[in-house]
């Protein structure tokens, strides 16, 4: 009975030791069951706390400084265009509407799942299309139905921006209608980022098939490396191949659940603030405006100044020919991915 009495008094004042520590802001760890007691948690399962604190063991936990207020998304679409600067077919090789459905698809319920864990932070998604057939349209708006958080609709007027851009490009060769019509697209989409984005944005393309968990890893890890570097930063969420061809120095930070190594070249794929947008405007138009070579050389400029990182592996890939440099991002089963977001009508 004496023996009963103790285990008993033991178990009570771990209550009261856990409860302590839970009001108090610590976090207990039981190494002989693998469990988080303060959290009821296994060790294995997310412990961080957005807006609050990130934790990853055995390093323990990174205070949050930048907190992620919002979060605005620009799905940047055409399904009448394969590819804007070649004529290879894609991965699958399937038509180009199938490629922005299921990205599309991919993307909402990536959000979504971000949505339901983020209470705190607003979500907001538009779509800014150029150029796609009614039906087509059709079924984005239907699939942005399928959204848990506000979302808009833009058709393209490549009207507005043709006194903007130069017919000639940087190797003083004639630009093709398709570039038109995509630096157009882009125009569009950081003038309405800068015009309705409060916090985050995330540009993307039609053409990234989204893992479920992209954006929740890509919010925790914003607000832990952000707040360790106490600074705004980048995220690349693809792990391009042509990132492997060449001895470059970098740095590997933790996220949530990836590593993220240091970057100096991207596509057009990436999730900054609103501050760096606006901080680098010039930059950014410089794009939309006169084709560089390579497109992106001002992103290049812009990653000596501001950090970078895209994730180890990777969160999205980007369907292009197989053979890419900048497609079929390595050690992701991404077939599997594929055939389930083959459901968008659903």
């Amino acid at each position: 009975m004496k023996r009963q009495k103790n285990k008993n008094k033991s178990k009570f004042f771990k209550k009261i030791f856990i409860k302590i520590c839970r009001l108090s802001g610590f976090e207990i760890i039981d190494q002989s069951n693998f469990h988080v007691p303060t959290q009821d948690k296994p060790l294995n399962k997310n412990l961080s706390i957005i807006g609050k604190k990130s934790i990853v063991l055995p390093l323990g936990e990174t205070k949050i400084s930048r907190k992620a207020l919002s979060l605005t998304v620009i799905f940047r679409s055409c399904t009448n265009v394969n590819l804007a600067t070649q004529n290879k077919k894609r991965l699958y090789e399937e038509d180009k509407s199938e490629y922005t459905f299921r990205a599309l698809n991919s993307l909402i319920k990536s959000l979504n799942e971000a949505h339901s864990l983020f209470p705190s932070i607003k979500f907001d998604m538009t779509v800014v299309d150029h150029n796609s057939k009614d039906e087509d349209v059709n079924q984005i708006k239907k699939q942005l139905l399928k959204g848990n958080f506000n979302t808009s609709f833009i058709s393209l007027n490549t009207d507005l921006f043709k006194d903007k851009i130069k017919l000639t490009n940087e190797k003083n060769n004639k630009i093709s209608d398709n570039m038109i019509s995509n630096m157009s697209s882009i125009y569009e989409s950081i003038m309405v980022a800068k015009k309705s984005a409060n916090d985050l944005i995330y540009l993307v393309e039609d053409d990234y098939l989204h893992q479920n968990d992209a954006i929740t890893e890509m919010l925790y890890t914003y607000e832990r490396i952000s707040s360790q570097l106490n600074q705004d930063i980048i995220l690349c969420p693809a792990d391009y191949p042509y990132l492997y061809t060449k001895l470059d120095s970098t740095n590997i930070f933790l996220g949530s659940k990836k590593h993220w190594r240091k970057i100096d070249e991207t596509l057009l794929t990436l999730l900054l603030s609103k501050n760096i947008l606006i901080k680098h405007w010039d930059k950014f138009t410089s794009m939309c405006e006169f084709e560089h070579d390579p497109f992106e050389k001002p992103l290049h400029e812009l990653y000596k100044t501001e950090q970078c990182f895209s994730p180890i592996p990777s969160l999205t890939l980007h369907f292009t020919n197989v053979n890419s440099i900048f497609g079929l991002s390595p050690n992701v089963d991404w077939e599997k991915i594929w055939k389930e977001n083959g459901d968008f009508n659903s």
